[in-house]
């Protein structure tokens, strides 16, 4: 497919991960690609489309600086002369270890200014050139973990439930506009930031148990959460707009329950 053919994409967090699957997505389907991240290795990322014969552009940026937000959109209007759909993706969990009486509020405000505080500044900033090219899209990565209890540290899952409401608040204040926003809610993905959880799974033989609570009984990867980016961003998502979309095998479908095997009546 070529839908982003002639078309400009930011990606945040795209060093590695879902950001990184998401860019080659992106770039593969024919958009010129701006690869934006702390991490050096986000230069690896451009380097990989090119390679591939696709026209990228790597940029550092910290996600939850407004300059930097503020550069890396002016780039991608300077680099390729417009800007037709942005990614905010990156992301930290913030390395709380536990709840809300052993959290201080510098994590706190950390976690929230890179999670939350990043896609408001991209939607901010990028909204108005993505409106110049008559319609496109803005897509945030929220989580599971931002629509209830127990899928991820405290001020973690508080962010992300913030990134649900920011874009159900952007679509109505884009109101006419022709530019869409939208959330995706990953489920467990092996990504970066939750490899050390899969290593320890595969050297201990239980990767089985990974995901094991989701209807699929399985981890999702980057790709998987990569394709409902490149849906949302693309005209395919014409007339979906302010949704947060679970992407997580099924795991959100329900509350706790106890299963019964397949074909055994409850009693």
């Amino acid at each position: 497919m070529n839908r982003f053919e002639g078309k400009t994409i930011i990606v945040t967090g795209a060093a590695s991960g879902i950001g990184r699957a998401s860019a080659l997505r992106f770039a593969r389907e024919g958009a010129s690609v701006v690869c934006a991240d702390r991490a050096e290795a986000v230069r690896e990322t451009a380097a990989m489309i090119a390679d591939d014969g696709g026209a990228a552009e790597a940029i550092e940026i910290d996600a939850g600086d407004e300059a930097d937000v503020a550069r890396c959109v002016a780039l991608a209007v300077e680099r390729f002369g417009a800007l037709d759909a942005a990614f905010a993706n990156a992301g930290i969990t913030g390395g709380e270890a536990g709840g809300i009486f052993d959290a201080t509020a510098e994590a706190w405000a950390e976690v929230l200014r890179v999670n939350l505080i990043g896609p408001f500044l991209m939607i901010k900033h990028a909204a108005p050139r993505i409106i110049e090219r008559g319609k496109g899209a803005i897509v945030c990565t929220a989580s599971v973990a931002g629509i209830r209890s127990g899928a991820g540290p405290t001020s973690y899952s508080a962010s992300k439930a913030g990134v649900i409401n920011l874009v159900q608040t952007a679509a109505q204040q884009l109101t006419g506009t022709n530019v869409r926003v939208n959330a995706i809610c990953p489920g467990v993905i092996e990504t970066g930031m939750t490899r050390p959880v899969f290593d320890y799974a595969r050297e201990a033989g239980k990767l089985d148990r990974i995901g094991r609570l989701n209807p699929l009984q399985r981890g999702g990867s980057p790709e998987e959460i990569a394709a409902v980016a490149a849906f949302l961003a693309s005209d395919d998502a014409s007339y979906v707009n302010g949704q947060a979309i679970a992407v997580d095998g099924g795991l959100s479908s329900s509350l706790p329950v106890t299963r019964q095997k397949p074909g055994v009546p409850a009693h």
